[in-house]
């Protein structure tokens, strides 16, 4: 085994030197409005798949999960994404539905964490979602068999022409296992990286169906 490796990772850079400031004393009293303005933000940096998280779960048996899926809305029912219903993701849910979603735009030095319970959506804000979706991808989720072994990328590739000549016989089928789901975020921490080490955490916790503000330890 090589020794190099310690070495290697310590040597990586982890933020750029010139970092966005972070003033606490003017940030809204909800975590939304802050939140849309830091991405905004990573947008305008040219920052690529800004709209990217990763979703943790866990299941009955307390194995946790992760995986990176594309944030679709904030609204009042929470933060929302898609995905299919008969996949690790959904069993999972049915099991504990608690997530976590962590955003991380390192050309800022920012992350950003919520947690809260989950919710399925109703079938219709599935089907929307899923026509909205570029051709490719509804193709791709037509296919199925999502984190099941696969024989071969031949295998794949037979499944997935499939699908994509079920689609241009008519455009507007929709895979009855396409849902979405809502976090309705009961933390939301803000994290701005220092080149001093100085980070800056701001937490917001729903307390009585309001938002409190506070600051945490580095």
């Amino acid at each position: 085994m090589s020794h190099l490796l310690p070495s290697l990772l310590r040597s990586v850079p982890s933020f750029p030197d010139d970092l966005p400031a972070f003033g606490v004393g003017e940030a809204p009293e909800d975590p939304v409005d802050l939140f849309e303005g830091w991405l905004s933000q990573a947008i305008d940096a040219g920052v690529l798949a800004p709209h990217a998280m990763t979703l943790s779960t866990s299941g009955p048996d307390g194995v946790v999960t992760a995986r990176t899926l594309i944030l679709k809305d904030i609204d009042e029912r929470g933060w929302v994404f898609a995905s299919r219903d008969d996949g690790v993701k959904a069993r999972d849910l049915g099991a504990n539905p608690f997530a976590a979603l962590t955003f991380f735009w390192p050309a800022l030095g920012r992350q950003v964490r919520v947690t809260g319970p989950v919710r399925q959506l109703p079938q219709a804000d599935g089907e929307a979602d899923f026509l909205a979706r570029p051709p490719e991808s509804r193709a791709a989720a037509f296919v199925g068999h999502q984190s099941e072994p696969l024989g071969s990328r031949e295998e794949y590739a037979a499944a997935y022409a499939d699908a994509v000549a079920r689609l241009a016989e008519n455009p507007r089928l929709v895979a009855r296992t396409w849902n979405t789901w809502a976090v309705a975020a009961d933390t939301v921490e803000f994290w701005q990286a220092s080149p001093d080490r100085a980070h800056v955490r701001l937490q917001y916790r729903l307390h009585n169906r309001a938002w409190e503000r506070g600051l945490l330890w580095p």
